[in-house]
């Protein structure tokens, strides 16, 4: 039996750093948003009990290290399974461009394994599993748009954004990448006012104000990232923002031939671009 699951990425619509706390870790709110961009995973059922994980294209990284088999063990030991998977990951997504792309293919893994092997486990329970993977996980499970808290694990679901139907995102990942430790480097925290506002100002039918708080950190470290957002709002972007940590850009875009113009304006500074819209869950 072979069965497929795509995995969406995602953006941040919004992001502040609250607090540090005493594990080390630091508080988030933030908003996160799929977006119609992603990898796809492919999987078969073995005789056996081993799990397999194969690529489009080679990976510099051990296979072991690879969320998505990481997640198929987990669900594996977790629930008994005497099943075995070879999966395979057709990879488009960039690495370490603040899309959570690992993180939705991590997502991807339950979600489809669950199928496969018929544990018939609830989205929360697979929410449970994927924050032992990753922050974005227990989000990227259900994806849509919701409003985290945390260290992005307390999800609140919200209506998605209806804005007007010829609104379209264009992505861009520049050529470079951004090491966390980099992003959070002089990044003084927010405390709660910033996002509790954001939060009550939150309606459906406009664009929310744009905010990343690593942007203070980041830009002024990536002159690539930066000189990206300020080419997007001189494209013709309404909005543009960084995406997570870094280093992707997004932009809010009149209508996809304004899109599409921008993002041929963009050259081979991207490493990675797409226009595309939000994602939202079924």
């Amino acid at each position: 039996m072979t069965d497929k699951e795509y995995a969406p990425a995602k953006i941040n619509l919004f992001l502040d750093i609250l607090r540090k706390r005493p594990d080390g870790y630091h508080d988030l709110g933030t908003a996160f948003q799929t977006i119609d961009a992603g990898d796809t995973l492919e999987a078969s059922l073995r005789k056996d009990t081993s799990i397999t994980l194969s690529y489009n294209a080679k990976q510099d990284y051990p296979v072991e290290s690879d969320l998505v088999y990481k997640a198929a063990h987990l669900l594996q030991s977790t629930y008994d399974v005497k099943m075995g998977v070879d999966l395979y990951l057709t990879k488009t997504m960039p690495i370490g461009a603040g899309l959570g792309g690992g993180s939705a293919d991590a997502a991807a893994a339950l979600r489809l394994l669950n199928r496969l092997w018929g544990l018939s486990l609830s989205a929360k329970e697979l929410e449970s599993l994927g924050l032992h993977l990753g922050a974005d996980v227990p989000f990227l499970v259900e994806g849509g748009l919701s409003f985290a808290e945390g260290i992005g694990e307390r999800l609140t679901p919200m209506p998605p954004l209806t804005l007007s139907n010829s609104l379209i995102l264009l992505i861009a990942t520049p050529q470079c990448a951004v090491p966390t430790k980099a992003a959070y480097a002089g990044v003084k925290l927010s405390g709660e006012d910033r996002w509790n506002q954001w939060k009550s100002n939150y309606v459906s039918t406009a664009i929310p104000e744009l905010y990343n708080k690593f942007e203070e950190s980041v830009l002024p470290q990536f002159p690539l990232i930066a000189d990206m957002k300020k080419d997007f709002l001189a494209y013709g972007a309404i909005a543009s923002l960084m995406s997570g940590s870094g280093s992707s850009v997004f932009g809010f875009f009149e209508n996809r031939r304004e899109a599409d113009l921008a993002l041929s304006k963009l050259g081979n500074r991207a490493r990675w671009a797409a226009v595309t819209t939000f994602f939202e869950k079924k």
